[in-house]
């Protein structure tokens, strides 16, 4: 029986996007998900999920509603963060073919290129072997970015046709895909096991 980490108080970011997936998946860990809209509530949480959906309008939101310089400072003190898709692009500190207005936070030191991977109408799931997990992790790439340079300090996760799809840096994990659309919870356990 494997131990089950302490309860944590875990932000998703909702301002668009598959927040609620995520939520889902953290409270049936046992754990609290409150959705993260403006700086106040960012008070006493333990880590924050930056979810999938569209990073040009994330990034516009996080401006309208004053979050990103208040995230910016929170990330900077090392609060952990995992970024899914669009979270991904969110995290990284290069981003291809992106919009001029578009920010990204620099957290992993990566380049990412929007919708690598094709449009709607390529999107895909497959199984993939993930470092830690014994049995491969059903993933769902949907307009997923693609990763085309990994820093020296990040380690790859997983892969997916020879190309990063799951990386960490410190306290900093994020994944192409969608690990929230299946009910295989072992990536949301793995993050909260690095909190």
């Amino acid at each position: 029986m494997t131990r089950s980490s302490p309860q944590r108080r875990i932000g998703v970011l909702a301002l668009q996007g598959g927040f609620v997936a995520h939520q889902q998946q953290l409270v049936a860990l046992g754990h609290e998900a409150p959705a993260v809209r403006t700086e106040n509530h960012l008070a006493d949480l333990d880590a924050l999920v930056m979810p999938g959906g569209e990073s040009t309008a994330m990034s516009h939101l996080l401006r309208t509603n004053e979050l990103f310089d208040p995230l910016a400072e929170w990330f900077a003190e090392g609060f952990p963060v995992m970024g899914t898709c669009a979270g991904m692009i969110l995290c990284a500190a290069d981003v291809l073919d992106r919009r001029d207005d578009q920010r990204s936070f620099g957290l992993i030191d990566l380049t990412v290129r929007r919708n690598g991977y094709g449009r709607q109408l390529d999107s895909f799931e497959t199984d993939l072997n993930v470092s830690g997990l014994d049995d491969p992790f059903h993933a769902v790439f949907i307009r997923a970015p693609l990763v085309e340079r990994v820093g020296e300090n990040v380690e790859v996760l997983s892969e997916y046709e020879g190309d990063p799809v799951l990386l960490r840096a410190g306290r900093c994990t994020v994944a192409s895909f969608h690990p929230e659309l299946t009910d295989d919870g072992r990536l949301h356990r793995q993050f909260v096991n690095t909190i």
